[in-house]
């Protein structure tokens, strides 16, 4: 679903892009367009310095940037036509691989066959934890074309009850306004955006298939409006390009219900096709484990829905820390967390980003403590602490379990040990345990604990904690 999308005005809330693209963002040519993205590790992306936003745009809170394509531009001598578009969705757009290539593609090929379109947007829906789904803003006026997010919390705002994609997803009616028309304005409250930024009229089009929520919308500037032999003809070449949203979607959800569930590393390569069992790859990574310190004893004392919230709350501070730095959760097991953090940059940046992460994920149980209650709690005896290790070694990252019930995760003899040392924690008295491993890799901060035996590992391993 989306809301509104306008350029920023002065003292407006929301992502402001005024000066810099946002810290992370990648470029990357494709063709004719250039392809900015931000976000995080798991989602694929490098880091980068900040450039210059050549374009800036303003979104709702509720609304998150992805990444940018453009400037779209038409070359000199470059004419379509409406059947070359048409035939062109028929066989080669098959092969793009992202939503925002094939929709920059689109539109320039729209604006060689003469179309009059000056602002469309995609909108389509997906099945996330957070998110209600995705859309594509693109406008002539500055070329551009964004990629956005758009978290559960927009289908509750009146920007979004007061829009049009809002009757549409109800009734799945075509809906066409003229932006200057009063009645149009009170109506639909962005027909006042549309309006002031020079739009004639405006079409939104549900687009056929499984999911409701798929809709493209198009305004232009034209005297009159749209023609209605242009109107035919984007009407038929969207019920083509619908195919390709439905298939994008589909692809979307599946790595949004397999992230979710399995952690966005080991998503991408199930995707990939490594479901056999055995299937795998031998890495080094930096082991993070960790429980819930007197999961035991609270869950005796609390209601069940209560220490729901309180394990959400935990786990909320934990995998947050987590993923900020490239760290892939595995498992959940009862009140444990099973994670790593793959050594793409080398031992010791992992094992600095893993240390700088389990002091976070601390430090959030910490802020957590001062804020939540629960009704079951009315003395407030329950304490959300952590005990964490880290160690590091080879593990074993792939498919292991039955033939026809799978599990991604790891396994291996440093796996092993990080699970023998977590016992320590709690023996200690320590909330954040390393092992040698990773201890060697940090300048400063730590201090030995001495050497422990740990049970079914036939060495002593010396254990570190952080000074202080």
């Amino acid at each position: 679903m989306m809301l509104r999308f306008s350029q920023p005005r002065a003292g407006e809330r929301g992502i402001d892009m005024r000066k810099r693209w946002p810290a992370g963002s990648r470029c990357r040519q494709h063709g004719s367009q250039r392809i900015c993205v931000v976000g995080s590790k798991r989602e694929g992306t490098e880091m980068a310095s900040e450039t210059s936003d050549p374009s800036p745009r303003s979104y709702p809170p509720s609304v998150s940037f992805v990444r940018r394509a453009g400037p779209i531009v038409v070359a000199p001598g470059i004419a379509d036509t409406f059947a070359q578009i048409e035939k062109w969705l028929l066989e080669e757009a098959s092969a793009e691989r992202q939503m925002i290539d094939l929709l920059a593609k689109l539109i320039r090929q729209m604006k060689a066959a003469g179309s009059s379109v000056d602002r469309l947007t995609l909108h389509i829906g997906t099945l996330h934890p957070q998110l209600v789904g995705f859309a594509w803003v693109w406008n002539a006026d500055d070329g551009f074309c964004d990629e956005v997010r758009v978290a559960d919390a927009a289908v509750d705002s009146d920007a979004y009850r007061l829009n049009p994609l809002q009757r549409i997803v109800e009734t799945g009616e075509t809906i066409r306004r003229e932006p200057t028309e009063p009645s149009s304005q009170a109506e639909f409250p962005i027909m006042i955006e549309l309006a002031a930024a020079g739009m004639t009229d405006y079409v939104a089009i549900p687009l056929s298939g499984l999911d409701t929520r798929n809709v493209i919308t198009i305004a232009t500037k034209e005297a009159g409006g749209f023609a209605e032999a242009e109107i035919d003809s984007l009407a038929r070449l969207f019920k083509l390009f619908a195919l390709h949203v439905q298939r994008h979607s589909e692809l979307k959800i599946s790595e949004n219900a397999l992230g979710a569930y399995l952690g966005y590393g080991a998503a991408a390569k199930v995707l990939e096709g490594a479901i056999k069992r055995g299937a795998g790859d031998s890495i080094r990574a930096v082991i993070w484990v960790s429980d819930l310190r007197n999961f035991t004893k609270m869950s005796d004392v609390l209601a069940p829905a209560d220490m729901l919230v309180l394990l959400n709350a935990y786990f909320e501070a934990m995998a947050s820390a987590v993923a900020a730095h490239g760290g892939e959760i595995l498992k959940f097991i009862g009140d444990g967390m099973l994670a790593v953090f793959p050594e793409t940059v080398g031992v010791a940046e992992a094992s600095r980003a893993a240390v700088s992460e389990a002091r976070e994920a601390i430090a959030r149980l910490e802020a957590s403590n001062r804020t939540i209650r629960v009704a079951s709690d009315a003395e407030d005896r329950t304490s959300l602490r952590a005990g964490i290790v880290l160690h590091e070694g080879e593990v074993f990252f792939g498919n292991i379990g039955a033939p026809d019930r799978l599990d991604f995760t790891v396994i291996g003899a440093a796996v092993n040990e990080a699970c023998r040392v977590e016992a320590l924690t709690k023996t200690i008295g320590r909330d954040l345990l390393l092992t040698e491993a990773v201890a060697r890799h940090l300048s400063h901060d730590v201090e030995h604990l001495g050497k422990h035996q740990l049970r079914g590992v036939s060495a002593r391993m010396s254990v570190y904690g952080m000074a202080g």
